[in-house]
């Protein structure tokens, strides 16, 4: 199978490395829209080419993973690209990902192409797990919580003010909230009560901490709705505990069965990551593999999570499925 990468940020270098762990898979190309030669892989034999010039090389690829971000990148990459390749990307939007899903399909379609959209963790693992617990546990309630783990994208909205130099905001679930929902409590629970923000940052010298702590405290759709705790650091510091990207998080599900709902059930799916973007590459080859064999069947169009079956992720046979893991 012949995996090219669109994109080499940190997820794109995750997608190298996770195809090296599959043997049925090469990489064979990836297209940056940095100067090539500013580039080095860890794969030899690799090409690295111009991201303008992808159309030339169609005859590589069996599956292009797309490695942008969702604000601005995959919304025209992937609808473009969807034109001309069987492609995957970790569109993570939640709202907008009917919208996605409609451009990727009507570009899939006309072309007689296969895409997914929204893969990885969340969007992607947790979707199923709530889809799972939800049909078998209808009498509930649904419980997500991320962390304790670094977001990128508050991250980045803090190192946007200004006199911030750098910075890293940790998502941190509230363990009474949690532990009540693992004991089938079903409480009902506000934004704040579910998670509060651990903020690190690096400032200019002779910022105005507190204009930039107040800032980020009153940030709205980002911290203003959440109890917030800023920590200004040294640049050493921040290079020391905080160059990593973990990540993690659960999706519960509380609910009741029998008569009368007389009994509590709960269901919990848990994610503990040393590495986002790595794990989140991880989930993308996998789910490379069910585009491949799926569009060797000659199935066309979008897909997302819901749309493929588990044995299609998988290297083994049927036959040697049900043997070991059924």
């Amino acid at each position: 199978m012949k995996i090219a990468i669109y994109g080499y940020g940190n997820l794109g270098r995750g997608v190298e490395l996770a195809v090296r762990q599959n043997p049925d898979m090469e990489l064979t190309a990836v297209f940056t829209r940095r100067p090539a030669n500013q580039i080095k892989l860890q794969t030899e034999n690799v090409r690295v080419l111009p991201a303008n010039e992808i159309l030339k090389y169609k005859d590589l690829v069996d599956v292009l993973i797309i490695c942008g971000g969702s604000a601005t990148d995959l919304p025209e990459m992937t609808p473009m690209l969807a034109s001309d390749f069987n492609v995957i990307d970790s569109f993570d939007t939640h709202a907008k990902i009917p919208e996605h899903f409609e451009n990727v399909d009507n570009a899939s379609k006309k072309s007689g192409h296969i895409s997914m959209i929204s893969c990885g963790w969340d969007p992607g693992l947790f979707s199923l797990n709530r889809l799972y617990a939800s049909a078998i546990l209808p009498n509930g309630n649904d419980y997500t919580f991320w962390g304790r783990g670094v977001s990128q994208g508050h991250s980045d909205a803090i190192r946007r003010i200004d006199g911030v130099l750098d910075a890293r905001q940790y998502t941190v679930p509230i363990e009474s909230s949690v532990n009540a929902v693992k004991e089938g409590k079903a409480p009902t629970l506000t934004t704040r009560e579910k998670h509060k923000r651990e903020c690190y940052v690096v400032a200019k010298e002779g910022a105005d901490l507190q204009k930039i702590e107040n800032e980020i405290k009153s940030m709205p759709n980002y911290f203003a709705d959440y109890d917030t705790t800023v920590t200004f650091i040294s640049a050493d510091e921040m290079e020391k505990n905080h160059s990593e990207l973990p990540h993690g998080g659960s999706v519960i599900r509380s609910g009741k069965v029998g008569k009368d709902g007389k009994h509590t059930c709960v269901i919990e799916y848990n994610l503990k990551l040393d590495s986002n973007p790595e794990f989140t590459a991880s989930v993308l080859v996998a789910y490379a593999r069910a585009l491949y064999k799926m569009n060797n069947k000659g199935v066309t169009g979008c897909k997302t999570v819901f749309d493929i079956a588990p044995a299609d992720l998988s290297l083994l046979s049927s036959e040697e499925l049900r043997k070991k893991m059924l």
